[in-house]
């Protein structure tokens, strides 16, 4: 079964990460990446939010502005998608994501794909 393991990002932790801790995560990437290669579908990293635009339809008129679609502290900045046994194994793959140390990965089911 496939799962996106989403990773989310807190802007205001990254920043107060010492420079190692910052580089273990990039090279943490890699190294996850050579381990679970049979498992791995894809992966993708997001640009920052400030590169993001966020489009509305109202009354059938299209508007565009910078920025994310939701405000919050945290934002959703990347991803893999696994093909794995069961939701236990997506898991614990998520558990080696480096980026768990510090904020989230949520784990979720794709229930469709083209």
């Amino acid at each position: 079964m496939k799962y996106t393991l989403t990773l989310h990002l807190d802007p205001a932790l990254w920043e107060t990460l010492p420079e190692a801790a910052k580089q273990e995560i990039g090279d943490g990437h890699g190294a996850f990446l050579k381990r679970h290669a049979a498992e791995i579908v894809g992966t993708q990293a997001l640009g920052e939010p400030a590169s993001s635009k966020t489009v509305r339809v109202r009354d059938g008129k299209p508007s565009s502005e910078q920025g994310l679609a939701s405000q919050g502290q945290t934002f959703f900045c990347g991803y893999y998608v696994v093909d794995v046994e069961n939701e236990a194994r997506a898991v614990e793959l998520a558990a080696e994501i480096p980026d768990a140390k510090y904020t989230a990965v949520e784990v979720r089911p794709i229930v469709f794909e083209a």
